[in-house]
């Protein structure tokens, strides 16, 4: 099993651990300190927040400006349409702000948000029937 480990600078760490938990995410006090908090999504994906001080110590250049512009999209797949619409009231509900206006496709539908230090988090329902085997798609997934 791969994990994803999505590692984001924040300026305020508690106000950071505060949003991420009340959407649902729980604090991994392992891989947690004064300096950075390992909150769990799933058990393969895992945020990490961070610091300014301690991001600085893992890059060359400054971290992005995210009042001027985007660095990632960082996207959840949901099992449902009410599921998205859900995540994105507990994410305004904790501090988020609303990013871009819903996308709905009729077979794929999304909501996207900012966290409290502006990094976009998108959460996004596909239809499964519209998913075919094929490349990066193993028919065993499919189920």
């Amino acid at each position: 099993m791969r994990m994803i480990f999505v590692n984001l600078p924040v300026k305020d760490l508690e106000a950071s651990r505060r949003f991420y938990a009340g959407l649902g995410f729980v604090q991994n006090p392992q891989f947690s300190d004064d300096t950075a908090i390992s909150m769990v999504i799933e058990e393969n994906i895992v945020v990490m927040l961070l610091t300014e001080e301690k991001f600085r110590g893992f890059i060359t250049g400054d971290i992005a400006d995210t009042s001027k512009g985007k660095e990632a999209l960082i996207c959840l797949s949901a099992d449902s349409r009410a599921e998205v619409d859900g995540f994105l009231g507990k994410a305004l509900a904790n501090g988020g702000k609303p990013w871009m206006p819903a996308q709905d496709h009729g077979v794929m539908y999304g909501v996207s948000f900012q966290d409290p230090d502006g990094h976009v988090w998108e959460v996004m329902w596909m239809d499964p029937a519209i998913v075919q085997p094929g490349p990066g798609v193993p028919e065993r997934e499919l189920a």
